[in-house]
């Protein structure tokens, strides 16, 4: 048996607010979007479709109840039938991203691997947001021409 404490990764990872030489340097959390569309297992693809292309959106996060991240509806997945329920069509188990990942390291791997939208979660797998690689790129950017944070 072992009994779990919490440490600072864990407090990272829920985006809580850090101090020292680099609490004021941009992390994925700080610019992943809130207002990223969500769906549920039950739902139909045409209607999730619909609502990412009114929110401007070319991604879905699938989520439980509790806000956790159970799949991800990306273009070519918004593009199926839309008939078919998200379970699916969903890409099922999609990686993530801590809160806490400096945004000039998620923004290299987000273009080294080609990703446009990259979902951001607390260490329990509960959404925080979903960070998009032009909005990481133009953060990183700034921050090391000394523009905006």
């Amino acid at each position: 048996m072992y009994d779990y404490e919490a440490g600072k990764l864990d407090w990272l990872a829920a985006g809580l607010p850090t101090e020292g030489t680099n609490a004021d340097r941009p992390r994925a959390g700080d610019v992943a979007r809130r207002d990223a569309p969500t769906c549920r297992l039950d739902e139909r693809v045409g209607e999730v479709r619909d609502r990412a292309e009114m929110a401007e959106w070319n991604v879905c996060v699938v989520l439980n109840d509790e806000r956790v991240v159970l799949g991800l509806l990306r273009a070519a997945e918004l593009g199926a039938d839309p008939s078919l329920r998200i379970e699916q069509a969903m890409r099922p188990g999609p990686s993530t991203f801590r809160p806490f990942v400096a945004i000039d390291e998620m923004a290299g791997f987000m273009t080294e691997h080609d990703l446009e939208a990259s979902p951001v979660t607390t260490s329990d797998g509960r959404l925080v947001g979903v960070l998009r690689r032009e909005d990481a790129v133009r953060m990183a950017h700034e921050l090391h021409e000394g523009g905006p944070r």
